[in-house]
């Protein structure tokens, strides 16, 4: 079961004073459903909560909601931010099955040393930085590691290529690229310099043999003119 405890309020009343009221008291009012059961509204101590969410689980950790004496085995499902502030002002809680598969959102997290990708100065640039997946309350991962040490440029490490722990499973495709050894802009446009210098170089060169071919003809054709005076 889950190890963190939260104690909320129960019955607080609804409407966006209340709320204000109970934000300026440093609470947060929140709503609890499914299962199946009826919406409950609540508050909940805003350090309290803070805790709660920024465990290694992170938004994904399963907490026990207490109301009015009685627990309720949850996760967060959504949460809203002031808009300048960026304070929490309104938490969503859904009640969890332990025995039911749910579908969160894992972080992914590169690991490893992509040599050969640095060895032709170029970087490793994750395109995905969550999986959703299924699994149950109890086997949900903190986060999923992908080592890309056998990284190359112009290649990808994939979601097929991630080791997903026992009982987590995910739906999506298996070709979507999670990180790609791409070549920097600043390499990009040092190697479009180089291809400029050398295309110079090759008509400078192309330009040296027309003057040489130009002045061996030149040369015979004065050769010649002077044997037709003789």
């Amino acid at each position: 079961m889950a190890e963190l405890v939260l104690n909320t309020e129960e019955g607080r009343a609804l409407g966006s004073r209340s709320s204000r009221r109970l934000r300026r008291e440093g609470r947060v009012p929140g709503v609890l459903y499914g299962l199946g059961e009826s919406p409950q509204s609540f508050s909940v101590d805003y350090g309290d909560l803070r805790g709660s969410l920024t465990t290694e689980a992170g938004l994904n950790a399963l907490i026990e909601i207490e109301i009015g004496g009685s627990k309720h085995l949850s996760i967060l499902k959504s949460l809203q931010r002031h808009p300048v502030r960026d304070e929490v002002i309104h938490v969503d809680f859904v009640r969890v099955d332990p025995d039911a598969e749910l579908s969160v959102d894992v972080r992914l997290v590169l690991t490893g040393d992509a040599k050969k990708v640095r060895d032709e100065n170029g970087m490793v640039d994750q395109t995905m930085f969550n999986l959703s997946v299924f699994a149950l309350p109890q086997s949900i991962p903190n986060e999923l590691l992908i080592d890309v040490s056998e990284l190359e440029i112009n290649e990808a490490v994939r979601v097929g290529d991630i080791s997903l722990p026992q009982g987590v499973r995910t739906e999506i495709d298996d070709e979507e690229a999670v990180a790609v050894g791409t070549v920097t802009r600043s390499t990009m446009e040092a190697m479009a310099a180089e291809a400029l210098a050398e295309a110079a170089a090759e008509e400078a060169e192309e330009g040296e043999e027309g003057v040489s071919e130009e002045g061996e003809a030149s040369s015979e054709d004065g050769e010649a003119s002077a044997e037709d005076s003789e």
